[in-house]
């Protein structure tokens, strides 16, 4: 029996020796200054005037929402397929999460869609480039400025995504990232704010730092809560920064290698993908029994993952008012599936999986 998990962190001597190294030099762990290198490599990565760590990727969008003064009562237009977490993040604030159907070409927002979703409540467009996916970033950027509203970057599933060669995250206000155990680095849990404006910048580090304008002095003239990194983490994430390039190249192998071993597989759809660009967090794959699927998968051993359902299928955001339809993010999520994706794949294991997919189709077939 094969054992393909579906994700899987990867970590080695490099982490091990350099958090040894850290401790024995007497660093306290705090977020300090290898926190702040961190930062620059991320910064640099991106393109980014400014970087700021903080706890993990929701605390991250909550702090980029506060940054820009979002406060209860205003809306915010979120995708309905997206990780909850996007939506969360504002609800914590409470701020108004306005559902909005996807590109289905993209499985990012839909900008006629959240055309019709503007209200005089509306202040900030959260955009998710979902699996390091984008639509076209100038369109999503004039959008924001035609309706005089933020724009927000969810980035978690793009470090080392790209449009037309400029970093994801970088093209609104303010850019958000995740270094969960699942991305493509990870340092446990994290998150990242990336901005160019420098006000954004200074008023995200007060907000972590409990709204104080330095370290050590305790004079709070703003609210702010104790948001902040860990040098620790930090150690780990420099060492996972150094092996980010190796990684964006090996997913865009592994899913160019699940696309041309599956292309003959009719019930099998891939969505368009330009792998110059775009780095997929997940191999991701849309076919009409995900579920069945799944569940033969791991009769072999093989881990798969659903896609997450539409938000307002989920309890605390499921209206009485059905009216709004959503019809693409019902169709891909009702069909899609995430396969093994793990960079630690080895060409071996994903043609293992890519010959159970097309025995089991080819089974029903017979």
């Amino acid at each position: 029996m094969v054992s393909i998990p579906q994700m899987e962190p990867w970590f080695d001597e490099s982490e091990a020796i350099a958090v040894y190294k850290y401790m024995q030099s007497g660093g306290w762990g705090m977020e300090f200054r290898r926190t702040r290198e961190l930062e620059g490599m991320i910064a640099d990565l991106t393109g980014s005037k400014f970087c700021a760590m903080t706890v993990n990727g929701t605390i991250s969008l909550t702090v980029a929402l506060l940054a820009l003064g979002l406060k209860a009562g205003d809306e915010a237009i979120v995708p309905n397929l997206t990780m909850i977490a996007t939506a969360n993040a504002a609800a914590l604030l409470g701020v108004k999460p306005v559902f909005v159907d996807v590109e289905p070409t993209t499985l990012c927002t839909d900008l006629v869609e959240a055309t019709r979703k503007v209200t005089k409540k509306t202040k900030v467009l959260v955009y998710v480039s979902f699996n390091g996916r984008s639509g076209n970033m100038k369109n999503v950027v004039r959008f924001c400025r035609d309706n005089h509203i933020y724009l927000v970057e969810d980035a978690a599933q793009a470090l080392g995504s790209f449009w037309q060669g400029k970093h994801l995250g970088t093209f609104g206000d303010i850019g958000s990232f995740s270094l969960s155990v699942p991305k493509i680095i990870t340092t446990g849990q994290g998150g990242i704010l990336v901005t160019n404006k420098r006000k954004y910048f200074e008023k995200i580090c007060r907000i972590k730092d409990f709204g104080r304008n330095r370290g050590g002095i305790d004079i709070h003239n703003e609210w702010g809560w104790n948001f902040k990194y860990t040098d620790i983490q930090a150690v780990i994430g420099i060492e996972q920064m150094k092996k980010l390039p190796w990684r964006v190249k090996r997913k865009r192998e592994i899913f160019a290698r699940y696309r041309e071993g599956l292309k003959n597989t009719r019930e099998v759809e891939f969505l368009r993908t330009n792998l110059s660009d775009t780095s997929p967090w997940f191999i991701d794959i849309f076919v009409p029994d995900p579920v069945k699927l799944s569940r033969f998968l791991s009769e072999q051993g093989i881990g798969t993952r659903r896609i997450y359902p539409p938000l307002t299928s989920q309890k605390i955001y499921k209206s009485a008012d059905d009216s709004d339809r959503f019809p693409a993010t019902e169709k891909y999520a009702s069909r899609g599936l995430w396969l093994p994706s793990s960079s630690r794949l080895t060409n071996k294991e994903i043609d293992t999986v890519v010959d159970y997919i097309k025995r089991y189709y080819t089974s029903k077939v017979s």
